[in-house]
């Protein structure tokens, strides 16, 4: 039961050959892709970075390609996620899942669920992310810890092992901006935890 949202409308500026700030593209995003393995869920990629500073050119799109979870090396990732509700189903089996999930979004060692986890969809990436919820109810739900949060709450999410549950019974929107980081000595996961 896929339920979707509204699509989104992606507007880019650029410059014209004498330097004069134009509108590039305005168009749904070109790179809308809903996770095989968990249905309802849908990735909406906007934009990336892979680089600090930015080179500002008139260069490609840098969505289009692969779909990757994190950010390129020092770069940045912006995309919004539909998240359908938990299901009984999802909650029961889910884990099994989550390595081909995980593959479809280029990480698969994203993945930290055990079969003590909290939710099948735990994992961690060694980014800080913003997380906006946009529209909905959606949990965060940590290895010790939850939040409920609602439409306008915003998330700072610092490399920790993280799932979004869904309980609300209705899809949640969230954007995401994703920024590579580096695990500091005191939070790096060991190869045996994670």
């Amino acid at each position: 039961m896929t339920m979707s949202l509204a699509p989104i409308r992606r507007v880019v500026t650029g410059h014209d050959a004498h330097g004069d700030a134009v509108i590039a593209t305005d168009d749904a995003l070109p790179t809308v892709v809903e996770l095989a393995a968990i249905p309802g869920t849908i990735f909406h990629e906007v934009w990336s970075t892979a680089a600090t500073p930015v080179s500002i050119d008139n260069g490609p799109d840098p969505t289009i390609g692969a779909l990757r979870l994190p950010p390129p090396t020092h770069g940045t990732r912006i995309r919004f996620v539909d998240i359908p509700p938990d299901t009984e189903d999802f909650l029961k089996h889910g884990a099994a899942r989550m390595k081909e999930a995980f593959s479809q979004v280029g990480d698969v060692h994203a993945s930290t669920v055990r079969p003590d986890s909290p939710h099948p969809l735990m994992h961690r990436t060694e980014t800080v992310d913003y997380g906006i919820v946009i529209s909905g109810e959606i949990t965060l739900v940590l290895d010790k810890s939850e939040a409920n949060l609602k439409a306008g709450d915003v998330v700072i999410q610092r490399g920790t092992n993280h799932a979004w549950a869904n309980r609300s019974g209705k899809p949640c929107r969230m954007l995401f901006m994703l920024v590579d980081g580096q695990f500091s000595d005191e939070v790096k996961p060991s190869r045996a935890g994670s």
